[in-house]
């Protein structure tokens, strides 16, 4: 159906309660279901190479549905029950999909970010319990396989470690040679807890049927980790409701089985596997991945349009960073079957959502989610109104409150007026969103409604808008990282006395670490010493800050807290101040407002410049300008 506004939400919602309708219990049916409707359509590509010509393998749904099926006896064959944990460490390809639906299907799968360290990924299979995990063979260009050798180590519960072999994905002479280059890996016989076996070899004995019952009832179906930047992680439950609630609003409001949908996410975010896959799953669509890391694959971003083209893609998912890097390129293919561009994981700036429309023809939809939720808060309407900048209204069967605290307890906010956002929808699995209770506690108000730690507002047409983080995680082209990680690995400097990390303003990721120190009375250290000290022991790449700044004294609040605010509105007075100078234009930041509505706001004076010339420079960032007074 259409999607233009609140008045379809509300019409869905009153057709009758979430409760009443004719959606599947568990994922198996889910799937069952639509390889039963649609057999030989294609249900998802993989190419390991990005050329528009080169080679692709496709399934269809009713080949999808057998290898699941093999996949989840074979799990159910090492022991994993309905309890039980499957971890895969995993880049894209196709054996990743059937191995997270296969590990729903047995128990419950939890994916891996394969970008993280042998310790995050070690404290993530310890926190979940897993007895099985799904990993790469050692293969060229990658250290996947090496570092989850050294990660189960230290995951004593682990008992069956199956390895992928991307080989099978080449032809000769590449086919070949690939043996004879792959990294060696460790002393794996040495892994006394743990048995390494071929996941392909291992699922071809497996019957193409269950051969054991599905489960009668919802039920933990996934595990997701939220960041990893610290010693251990948060890690989510998902529940088959959840699920199939992500992807009944696709199927409702977005795909049909006609669309094809480039998603080129890596399958361990919500945002490829609840929002992409359950909704092609619920509706029959087709998606494709190219490249075993997606937007970060070889070439894909130069053979991006020519791709859509092979393809005859009709949806377009990506992220803010991977725009960027799209609008770099000039679209050199026939593009015309894209009906949308769907866009996540962080804010989008104005600049860029102009130049991608401008360039393509193809307007851009925002949206919002979180891991906490299964994914699923809010979009623009496909068919209606979209506010650059606004993450749109609620979905159907989604209930959105900003609310304050006062003596009294929660108290909902008006139109325009901040709060902290807070949800409650069929993907809220409420006092149980963390496997930890006590990272549950406080979590909820009202016991229903997940605490997200953003701030945002509802203007007066119900469109959401975020305006800061009540957490205070930096997000880094959509990655969470905590900024304790670096204030801590900071503090360990004998010169430093007191450190704040925040996330500067950044064109390309939304933002990126930076860090400000106070340095202990009579001691000397140089800003470049201490961001060497942090490429040692700052653990994760990502995390390493981009900018020192020593200050004789940091602000403090009251009670001796460095007072963050203030540290943003100067990172965002050298960012912005920088860009400009750089470009040749002549306005300048001369201060940052904390605007109720909107946020931290840049005000300029002009210096000459006009509008259109700082619009240029500063539109590619999401925070907002104006003329100083």
């Amino acid at each position: 159906m259409s999607f233009v506004g609140i008045d379809d939400k509300k019409k869905l919602e009153q057709e009758m309660p979430w409760e009443d309708r004719d959606v599947p219990v568990t994922f198996h049916q889910l799937l069952s279901r639509t390889a039963t409707k649609f057999p030989n359509n294609n249900a998802i590509s993989f190419q390991l190479f990005s050329g528009p010509t080169d080679k692709a393998e496709t399934l269809t749904w009713s080949d999808l549905l057998g290898k699941v099926n093999q996949a989840a006896n074979l799990f159910r064959s090492l022991g994993v029950g309905e309890k039980d944990v499957v971890a895969y460490i995993l880049p894209n390809c196709n054996e990743t999909l059937i191995t997270m639906m296969g590990g729903a299907v047995a128990g419950i799968v939890n994916p891996i970010n394969p970008l993280l360290e042998p310790e995050q990924i070690a404290a993530i299979l310890r926190e979940t319990g897993a007895k099985v995990v799904v990993t790469l063979k050692s293969f060229p260009k990658t250290d996947v396989a090496q570092k989850v050798e050294e990660a189960v180590r230290h995951a004593p519960k682990v008992n069956t470690i199956l390895e992928i072999d991307l080989n099978r994905y080449l032809t000769p002479p590449k086919s070949w040679i690939v043996p004879l280059l792959r990294p060696k890996m460790g002393d794996k016989e040495h892994l006394a807890h743990a048995d390494y076996k071929s996941f392909s070899k291992e699922l071809a004995k497996q019957p193409t049927t269950l051969t054991f019952e599905d489960s009668k009832e919802d039920r933990v179906a996934c595990y997701f980790h939220t960041g990893g930047t610290t010693g251990m992680p948060k890690v989510a439950q998902h529940k088959y409701s959840g699920m199939i609630y992500n992807g009944w609003l696709g199927d409702t409001l977005l795909f049909s089985d006609e669309d094809v949908v480039m998603c080129p996410l890596p399958m361990f975010h919500v945002f490829a596997v609840h929002v992409i896959m359950m909704a092609a799953v619920s509706s029959g669509a087709h998606v494709v991945f190219p490249t075993p890391q997606g937007y970060r694959g070889d070439g894909v971003f130069d053979n991006f349009w020519k791709l859509i083209e092979r393809w005859k893609v009709t949806f377009i998912i990506t992220v803010p960073t991977a725009i960027a890097a799209k609008m770099q390129r000039p679209v050199d293919a026939d593009i015309s079957s894209v009906k949308t561009a769907f866009s996540g994981s962080a804010p989008l700036p104005v600049e860029l959502f102009r130049r991608f429309e401008e360039a393509t023809g193809v307007t851009i939809i925002e949206g919002y989610g979180l891991t906490e939720a299964t994914c699923l808060v809010s979009c623009n309407p496909t068919d209606g109104e979209k506010k650059i900048g606004s993450i749109g209204i609620p979905f159907p069967y989604t209930d959105v409150k900003i609310l304050n605290d006062s003596p009294d307890g929660p108290v909902e906010s008006a139109a325009n007026e901040i709060g902290e956002i807070c949800i409650s929808n069929p993907g809220v699995y409420a006092g149980n969103t963390y496997t930890e209770a006590d990272k549950n506690v406080d979590l909820y108000h009202f016991d229903e409604y997940l605490r997200t730690g953003d701030l945002g507002r509802f203007d007066e047409d119900g469109y959401l808008w975020i305006t800061g983080r009540a957490k205070d995680l930096i997000i880094r082209g959509g990655h969470n990282i905590d900024p304790a990680e670096i204030e801590e690995a900071l503090l360990g400097h004998e010169a430093v006395a007191f450190a704040g990390a925040i996330g500067q303003p950044d064109a390309y990721a939304g933002e990126v670490p930076c860090a400000f120190v106070e340095l202990v009375d009579g001691a000397k250290v140089t800003e470049q010493e201490l961001m060497e000290y942090c490429d040692v022991h700052v653990h994760e790449r990502a995390a390493q800050p981009k900018h020192m700044t020593i200050l004789d004294e940091l602000p403090k609040t009251a009670v001796g807290k460095v007072f963050k605010p203030e540290l943003r509105k100067q990172a965002i007075t050298r960012i912005y101040n920088g860009a400009l100078e750089k470009a040749g234009v002549e306005a300048r930041v001369v201060s940052v407002l904390d605007d109720k509505k909107r946020g931290l706001v840049a005000q300029l004076d002009a210096n000459g410049s006009s509008d259109d010339d700082v619009s240029k420079v500063l539109g590619s960032f999401t925070r907002p300008w104006e003329w100083a007074a």
